[in-house]
């Protein structure tokens, strides 16, 4: 049992998100659900309750695509983190912009990843075996560097969806090696085809259950198989070979402009 780690899942009432916050939860963590609806998350924690009644399992309301929002929730955490899963991620089919000026993929899937592995692994620094888990795809690709908020290409979201998960696994790799010094590993998977909100909206249905889409996460948080493939890609609890991490130069300017965001 875990009852003295501490977990935290973003995007926790979504179907894999919540599939995961239960597994977690069935094994003993301390399990804090984030999310943008505190209406969801009240409704996810209740019924987890009922389902682990000594379960510990609280929420945080964090909006994600939103730089001072994560930071906010940095500033108030109390305590050690020893798992982050940056589960989190929306694919609306028109273009939205955050106030900022940020396209809402990007500023979800992507720059909300890099402000929650920033602003909160210093909560993880003097913990041992402490993890992030980046829930990416293998549906990945068409990362533009010189347009990756859709200024001159024409929005579309398979195709913001799909740059997202590439720059999800990329930073995944550029934080396993500034982590390392900290003993933090980092890792990125697919969580498989599941029938959720997200995949309707790509024009998907998903043939696995929740369930089975938190298995690879759960496991990547929870083995020791993986402790010496800290920056790796993971597809069906295997190792995969991702030619987007290799991209070095890509992966440095990808990170300059989150950090820059």
């Amino acid at each position: 049992m875990n009852k003295n780690r501490v977990a935290l899942v973003t995007g926790a009432y979504g179907a894999i998100g919540f599939a995961i916050a239960k597994k977690l939860v069935a094994g003993g963590y301390e399990v804090i659900l984030v999310g943008r609806s505190e209406r969801r998350l009240e409704e996810a924690v209740a019924t987890l309750l009922v389902l682990y009644s000594n379960a510990k399992v609280y929420y945080e309301v964090v909006d994600l695509s939103r730089k001072h929002s994560v930071k906010e929730l940095a500033e108030r955490w109390q305590g050690k983190l020893h798992l982050l899963i940056n589960n989190a991620a929306t694919a609306p089919r028109e273009k939205i912009q955050t106030f900022e000026g940020y396209e809402i993929q990007f500023a979800t899937n992507v720059l909300g990843y890099f402000w929650m592995m920033e602003y909160m692994h210093p909560n993880m620094t003097d913990s041992p075996d402490s993890r992030i888990i980046n829930v990416a795809s293998y549906w990945a690709g068409n990362l533009d560097l010189d347009d990756l908020m859709f200024q001159k290409r024409k929005y579309d979201n398979d195709t913001a969806y799909r740059q997202s998960k590439q720059a999800n696994r990329m930073l995944s790799s550029y934080y396993a090696k500034k982590l390392e010094k900290f003993s933090i590993k980092v890792f990125a998977c697919h969580p498989g085809d599941v029938n959720s909100k997200l995949s309707n909206n790509l024009g998907y249905g998903g043939h696995e259950s929740p369930e089975d889409g938190a298995e690879t996460p759960y496991w990547l948080a929870t083995s020791d198989e993986v402790k010496n493939l800290s920056g790796r890609y993971f597809e069906n609890k295997r190792l995969i070979y991702c030619p987007f991490s290799q991209d070095k130069e890509a992966v440095e300017e990808l990170y300059r402009f989150c950090s820059q965001a």
